[in-house]
């Protein structure tokens, strides 16, 4: 008796969560081009290929990670965001949480038309930072986390693969000061407080030609 009411009890938690996923709605990309069309096109355009170097190029980035930065530029009821921009701060609030899955969705869908390496004098020392590291100075290889081709881990770590080597200097230089401080347990900013200004460069030039 006892085996069957706990079955019964099981049966019944398994269908309630098997009905909660097929009630869960699910990101609409067509929905994320219309706000894409009318909000983002400026800075990123509709296909996610910044026309600006300061503008990151967002075609092709896992939706999770995406999502996640929408999420965090949105400003708490305590009216702080997570990550600080005026800009990108302006642009969310408007947005639903279920618009930022949307544009996510759709900006994720997109194919990346990457940027270029401009200052080969650097690749070299951005190669081995990007491979090896630094162990005298406590920095590790990038590569750990971002991938030896710079694809990244769609949830948790952006690709860097063909991004304007403007942006991702800019935002090591961010991670270092605390500018920016949305990385989980601060990982991105104990590293580039470590790089000088040589290597955040060299790294984002290299990074810049990954394919």
């Amino acid at each position: 008796m006892i085996r069957t009411t706990a079955m019964a009890v099981l049966l019944a938690a398994a269908l309630n969560v098997n009905a909660a996923e097929k009630a869960a709605p699910k990101a609409d990309a067509a929905k994320g081009k219309e706000i894409a069309e009318t909000i983002c096109v400026a800075c990123h355009g509709v296909d996610g290929n910044s026309p600006e170097p300061t503008n990151p190029n967002i075609a092709g980035m896992g939706v999770d990670y995406l999502y996640k930065q929408l999420s965090n530029f949105k400003a708490s009821e305590s009216g702080v965001a997570l990550r600080e921009s005026p800009i990108m701060g302006g642009m969310v609030a408007a947005l639903s949480n279920e618009d930022m899955k949307n544009v996510a969705a759709h900006y994720s869908q997109q194919k990346q038309t990457p940027a270029a390496a401009k200052d080969e004098s650097l690749l070299a020392e951005g190669k081995k930072l990007w491979r090896q590291g630094d162990f005298a100075k406590g920095i590790p290889a990038c590569a750990g986390c971002h991938g030896p081709a710079g694809a990244g881990l769609p949830a948790q770590y952006p690709r860097l693969a063909g991004q304007f080597p403007e942006y991702t200097e800019d935002q090591l230089k961010k991670f270092r000061s605390g500018e920016r401080a949305n990385d989980p347990e601060k990982m991105m900013r104990m590293i580039a407080d470590k790089m000088s200004d040589r290597q955040i460069k060299a790294v984002a030039e290299y990074a810049a030609g990954l394919r």
